[in-house]
């Protein structure tokens, strides 16, 4: 078995004339907090459902933990231990916190979600629900439904969703996305209380947040992979400075330093 968590060789997509994603290669190692980084339009959204298997590929592969998973859906990837949090939040906002956690943490279990179950069963899986609500500082608003939360801590219920399904690689879409800057710091701190041994590429557009969770980042530009490696040299390559600042900015920035 490899010793790569996740391994993307020479995706190619393309969408009628449009090329999105060109050649992507990348590798997560087990433990990986690698950021994907670019403008928009980079193609960040369809390498993430490339990863995923909500879009299938022209050419190339993916692999989790060395098993061919390029031809899987998003089904077999999640029972491998991929586990992917959406952009648009997309929760059951008419059920309470706690019901939420119940049920994914039933669909992980592989419990039907059924009453008859055995008492001491349902005693098993509420537990287990109530632990992640303790861990993202949830229990206070267990009892209420999704829709009366904040957006901040409904990201938070996203997360520990996610984290319900027992995940070995996370892909996080962007999950600071329309959260006001005062519930930031509580969501990136659930973020860097993660499992260390759970491999997490997060999708971000903001740059503080990056430089905060990620030891590596890729960037993306126009479907294709311009820079990747350690997340400090990375921020300070002419590259990034160039396709976030423009040519003229940078070269100003270079001759300022």
């Amino acid at each position: 078995m490899s010793g790569m968590a996740l391994e993307v060789r020479h995706l190619m997509k393309r969408f009628g004339g449009l090329q999105v994603a060109n050649d992507v290669s990348m590798s997560l190692e087990t433990g990986a907090r690698h950021a994907l980084i670019g403008p928009n339009g980079a193609g960040k959204s369809t390498l993430v459902g490339l990863i995923s298997g909500t879009i299938r590929p022209n050419a190339g592969s993916v692999r989790l933990f060395g098993e061919e998973v390029t031809d899987a859906g998003p089904a077999r990837r999640t029972k491998l231990g991929l586990v992917r949090t959406f952009q648009i939040t997309s929760l059951f906002s008419k059920l309470t916190v706690l019901e939420n956690l119940y049920l994914a943490v039933s669909e992980q279990r592989g419990e039907s979600l059924t009453m008859w179950r055995p008492a001491a069963k349902r005693g098993e899986t509420l537990a287990r629900a109530e632990a992640l609500l303790a861990q993202f500082r949830l229990t206070e608003f267990a009892n209420r439904s999704v829709s009366e939360l904040a957006y901040g801590q409904q990201r938070l219920v996203e997360i520990a969703l996610a984290l319900a399904l027992q995940p070995k690689v996370l892909l996080l879409d962007e999950p600071a996305a329309g959260i006001p800057g005062g519930e930031t710091k509580l969501l990136m701190d659930a973020i860097e209380a993660l499992p260390a041994d759970i491999s997490v590429l997060m999708i971000e557009h903001d740059m503080s947040l990056v430089r905060r969770f990620a030891r590596d980042a890729t960037l993306l530009v126009h479907g294709a992979v311009a820079a990747t490696g350690a997340i400090n040299e990375l921020m300070e390559s002419e590259t990034v400075r160039e396709v976030y600042l423009g040519k003229a900015a940078a070269a100003r920035t270079v001759r300022h330093a």
